[in-house]
């Protein structure tokens, strides 16, 4: 936009309107400005204004006129069509088009800042060596690197290197207003850069950081809000008093009610409320909701805390030096206590109080339970319950996330290789210790953790019913792909590798080495490398999904998939129908607790039992009613019906 000076006449009409400036000659305006819609304002050092028309929806959508009033302007350039009405002092900013600020006391730039981008956060352990620079593009892929590899000094270095690099490209001394942000009712605001559409209302302080946001998801800054040295993505939320100290907030987090965070990080759809998170790792779909809960110096990725959750991370020796790692699908029950360090399983249910330190990664569908002082351990059954299966249902359909630029790379699988990897190893594991453990000794301490010896036969049998599931799943997903067995089995590059969870996304670890070593080696130089890499690695999920099922099909059968036998495919076949049944019906007896009489307790508070039952049928329903209840029968009718097609294929080939 070219811009003009002011002319005699409308520095005279403006001067009319309240408006002043020592130096006249340094307010340049567009070539159709008007003065119609300014007054009551000062304009110090380097002033562009724009043409000042037309109405916008200002704060809760009510239509406000374009123009400045009653403000106090400072080395600012204002483009078309914005509000600034009662700011006390503006400095230092480029407002743009449809962009309205009003009642607010300081927005300012106080010299070269970066706006956040950069600032250490010291996650997963207080005494640091685990610091995550933070910037506006930050992914909990590049986050997990950054933080859980410092033992690959030259691979950090190099994408810590990436990181400054980016970071000083967004050095300034002059901040951004985006297009159609609005700003309201505000006291204080230094330093901070505010992304297109973003809404800030009502915010205490906000200082040194910015707010991204996006069209498609406009990011909300809200009432008594508190954030230094922070980063929040679009999508996002932060209301209601939250008090933030050097976090990172990704897309489509929610943060309220008084919850407090510091130096902690926060991914793809996580929520924090109530209570208080200090160098937090939160990976994607991490909520805790109750006072009183407090979460510390931890991995966590899709967890759920209990009310008085707590962990202690120092033992009053060298500090608080110590860490947990909490993997995905885990929850801990009401006042639950874990003392760090503690690797816990995936999908694991904690209750009690721990004060052992133990490693139950070989576990996964866990119960950890305090009994008589001690920490036992029971593997697999948390397998069967409604909330594993309900919560591997709902995450992909509470994805908040409608900015298409998703930066978090996320896969829901609630078996997946990295999953059926570890149960292989629970069961093999249980099998061995029960088999070498005398019958007269009721428990075995395991990586920290007892187990009862009775028990285990009864979970590795259950581990059983997971890895057929799995297997029977890929198997038929490949076999629909094509009326060619051959083509549709094949597994060209089958390996049983290792795989790895991060923060996230799954991916083998060759995949992981060979991104290390091209950021060692230069050939990834930049952050949108790695973005690209990353997505690439994401897409090819389910081909190397597969490519480990094969693997895994060789090693039982002795043959490749394409080369098995008609019968050696109708047996896969029947122990996934025979496993996924039973699951389901295991998961259905879980859930008929629910309608058990028992669960009636507190329904019809004034009347007799008919009443009771009637209430209790007007509010919860009947089981067999039950939605989640029918859409289990309904998966059972499916796969019996598909495996009787498939085997009656298969066996008519072969007769």
């Amino acid at each position: 936009m070219s811009y003009r000076s002011l002319t005699t006449q409308e520095i005279q009409q403006l001067e009319k309107q309240g408006c002043w400036s020592p130096q006249w000659e340094q307010v340049k305006v567009s070539e159709d400005f008007v003065t119609d819609s300014v007054w009551f304002s000062t304009f110090r050092g380097a002033i562009k204004l724009g043409k000042l028309e037309g109405t916008l929806s200002g704060p809760a959508g009510v239509e406000k006129d374009a123009g400045i009033y009653h403000s106090s302007l400072h080395d600012v350039t204002v483009e078309d069509k914005v509000r600034i009405s009662r700011v006390n002092s503006l400095s230092r900013y480029h407002v743009e088009e449809e962009a309205v600020i009003e009642n607010v006391g300081t927005l300012a730039v106080t010299g070269q800042t970066t706006f956040g981008n950069g600032v250490e956060v010291e996650v997963v352990n207080e005494g640091g060596g685990r610091e995550i620079p933070i910037f506006d593009r930050l992914s909990s892929q590049i986050a997990y690197m950054l933080c859980f590899y410092r033992d690959d000094e030259a691979f950090t270095n190099n994408l810590l290197k990436m990181v400054n690099s980016y970071v000083q490209e967004k050095k300034s001394d002059s901040g951004i207003i985006g297009r159609g942000a609005c700003i309201s009712n505000t006291q204080t605001m230094i330093n901070m850069k505010i992304g297109e559409q973003a809404k800030i209302q009502g915010a205490l302080l906000l200082e040194e950081g910015t707010v991204a946001s996006s069209p498609h998801h406009p990011t909300v800054i809200g009432d008594g809000v508190s954030m230094k040295e922070c980063i929040v993505l679009s999508g996002s939320t932060v209301e209601s008093g939250a008090i933030l100290k050097q976090c990172f907030v990704g897309q489509g987090v929610k943060i309220a009610t008084q919850f407090s965070a510091e130096s902690s990080c926060f991914f793809a759809n996580a929520e924090g409320m109530h209570g208080e998170a200090v160098s937090v790792f939160a990976g994607p779909y991490t909520v805790t909701h109750h006072k009183s809960t407090l979460l510390i110096a931890a991995l966590y990725s899709f967890y759920n805390a209990g009310s008085g959750t707590n962990q202690s991370n120092h033992m009053y020796k060298l500090g608080p030096l110590h860490q947990g790692i909490m993997e995905r699908g885990s929850k801990t029950g009401s006042f639950s206590y874990l003392l760090w360090p503690c690797r816990i399983g995936a999908f694991s249910v904690i209750t009690g109080k721990h004060y052992v330190n133990c490693d139950t990664s070989e576990f996964p569908f866990s119960y950890i339970t305090e009994e008589e002082g001690k920490s036992m351990l029971t593997p697999a059954m948390n397998l069967f319950t409604v909330g594993t299966k309900r919560d591997s249902e709902k995450w992909p359909n509470r994805d908040r996330r409608k900015d298409p630029d998703r930066l978090d790379l996320l896969h829901f699988d609630l078996f997946s290789p990295y999953i059926i990897s570890r149960v292989v190893k629970g069961y093999n594991v249980l099998k061995d210790l029960s088999k070498n453990t005398p019958k007269s000794q009721k428990f075995v301490r395991y990586k920290g953790i007892e187990i009862k010896r009775v028990l285990m036969r009864t979970c590795a049998k259950y581990y059983k019913i997971a890895f057929a599931i799995y297997l029977g799943n890929q198997l038929i997903k490949q076999l629909e792909k094509s009326e060619s067995r051959q083509d549709a089995l094949k597994a060209e590059n089958a390996q049983l590798e290792e795989w790895v969870d991060m923060a996230g996304m799954f991916l083998t670890r060759t995949n992981l080495q060979a991104l290390q070593r091209e950021v060692k080696e230069g050939e990834i130089n930049s952050l949108s490398n790695l973005e690209e890499k990353f997505r690439n690695i994401y897409h090819r999920y389910d081909e190397k999904n597969w490519e480990w099922a094969a693997a895994l099909i060789e090693e039982m059968y002795g043959s490749k998939p394409a080369d098995l036998t008609d019968e050696q495919l109708v047996t896969i076949i029947k122990e996934w129908k025979k496993a996924t049944v039973k699951f389901n019906n295991m998961i259905k007896k879980d859930a008929e607790k629910e309608f058990d009489s028992a669960s009636t307790i507190g329904f019809g508070i004034d009347g007799d039992e008919e009443t009771k039952e009637q209430d209790f049928l007007a509010v919860r329903g009947t089981y067999e009613e039950n939605s989640f209840v029918k859409g289990l029968e309904e998966e059972t009718r499916q796969v019996e019906e598909k495996a009787e097609q498939l085997i009656e294929k298969l066996q008519g080939q072969t007769s």
